[in-house]
């Protein structure tokens, strides 16, 4: 067994388990959005990233990749972690605003405004449908084509695959499929209709404390500022 500090805790993991699948059997919460226990890990979305190592020299890693390691320190829900989760949140809503799984994320972690432009592709190339298609369905009938921003996912030659079944297994398994409640004609670019109470164990502590219930909603975490 390997025994690392999770969140200031000891806790243990078997060989070859990563920090995600660590955080899942002790029940922490870690967001992730390209992540799949059926589909080789990806490490794209960067939504599952913590810290790990000693302050001051700590760094971010996703958490779906980064194997545990005996003795390691990592925390999963300090400000630069959730910091970085909100970025990733707002630049996956440029690209997608359509899409009801991301719109639940940036309620859910507090993203409340879009500095970047949407740009409407609906697709933030998170491989789970390339994955999907090539691990489950034995079919490799879709895959990454170019680089950069002439990235996108296609058959060979952009032509219908003689490999496809028509399973529809990449559409299933698609985030940016789901539509948001308010349909194709939204005023906005961010819903916030299920937007949650802004955790204040992370402004008192720097990481958050909360597991069994909503952000905030406990309320035990909250000094007063009175005595």
């Amino acid at each position: 067994m390997i025994r690392l500090i999770m969140n200031g805790l000891e806790v243990q993991a078997e060989e070859g388990w990563t920090l995600l699948e660590t955080a899942q059997f002790y029940g922490l919460e870690i967001p992730t959005l390209c992540h799949n226990e059926g589909l080789t890990p990806w490490g794209g979305c960067r939504l599952c990233v913590v810290e790990i190592g000693a302050k001051p020299k700590t760094r971010l890693v996703s958490s779906c990749t980064y194997p545990a390691e005996e003795g390691l320190v990592v925390q999963t829900d300090t400000k630069r972690v959730i910091r970085a989760r909100r970025m990733m949140i707002e630049l996956m809503l440029s690209t997608a605003p359509m899409s009801k799984k991301i719109q639940d994320l940036a309620s859910k972690f507090g993203v409340t405004e879009q500095r970047y432009p949407p740009r409407n592709e609906e697709c933030v190339y998170c491989g789970l449908c390339v994955r999907m298609c090539d691990e489950q369905m034995d079919a490799r009938a879709i895959g990454f084509q170019n680089r950069g921003h002439k990235r996108k996912i296609s058959t060979p030659f952009d032509i219908r695959s003689e490999d496809c079944r028509l399973c529809g297994a990449c559409i299933y398994i698609c985030p940016a499929c789901s539509a948001r409640c308010q349909g194709p004609s939204a005023e906005t670019d961010i819903c916030n209709a299920c937007l949650q109470i802004e955790p204040t164990c992370l402004e008192e502590y720097g990481e958050l404390n909360c597991w069994m219930y909503d952000a905030g909603r406990c309320g035990t975490c909250v000094q007063d500022k009175s005595k």
